[in-house]
């Protein structure tokens, strides 16, 4: 039940913002500023140093206000600190049949990257009720129409090249929910969290119309 509750809430916030930065300072700020701005969905991304005590230190803050997990999780290995660390669900650019294994032994939702079918029937198969569809500036948003022709009871998720502009089109085209970075985050490498915190507002408001 605790992974269908945790998808629900992801579903319902559209939104899910990734997380990177140079430091910890850095990402610990831009998630504040995201959260700011209206966003309930964050993913810490294992790129940040010291990711495991920025998701416990974050997750604590937040406690069940905003859902909080880790991105960037090439292993299972990484995934429990991950989970033992505060993570409500797990992100991966490839699939890693070890790591479905574990989230689903600690009922944690785990959205892995896919590109092909072969690929996301590999992932339904080990219990992956969402991918997440990376990099997303590599297609189209009919592409996950053409998707739900042969499989349309999985879940998408594109990630990457989601811009204010387009998220419209991918949504309406049957994405579930986007993942979100760079078009929202870029101001903080230069220390403009007013800013992000802005991007963050108008994107979460522009999903919410969807």
């Amino acid at each position: 039940m605790q992974t269908y509750h945790i998808l629900n809430q992801m579903v319902a916030n559209k939104l899910a913002l990734v997380i990177r930065g140079d430091n910890q300072s850095m990402a610990e700020k831009t998630a504040e500023a995201c959260v700011n701005g209206g966003v309930k969905t964050l993913e810490i991304t294992f790129t940040v140093p010291k990711a495991g005590q920025l998701l416990e230190s974050l997750s604590d803050k937040y406690n069940n206000d905003v859902l909080v997990g880790a991105g960037t999780v090439l292993d299972s290995e990484t995934a429990r600190v991950a989970i033992l660390s505060g993570a409500k669900f797990i992100v991966s650019p490839g699939f890693d049949k070890a790591t479905a294994k574990l989230c689903n032994r600690y009922a944690i939702p785990y959205l892995p990257g896919c590109m092909s079918v072969n690929e996301m029937i590999r992932a339904m198969e080990y219990g992956v009720s969402v991918v997440k569809l990376f990099p997303g500036n590599a297609f189209e948003p009919s592409f996950i129409k053409n998707i739900h022709g042969p499989l349309p009871h999985l879940a998408i998720m594109p990630t990457g090249g989601i811009t204010i502009d387009n998220v419209a089109a991918w949504l309406d085209a049957g994405a579930i929910m986007v993942g979100v970075g760079g078009e929202i985050t870029r101001p903080a490498k230069d220390g403009d969290y007013a800013k992000v915190e802005q991007l963050a507002r108008e994107f979460q408001q522009k999903v919410n119309e969807g």
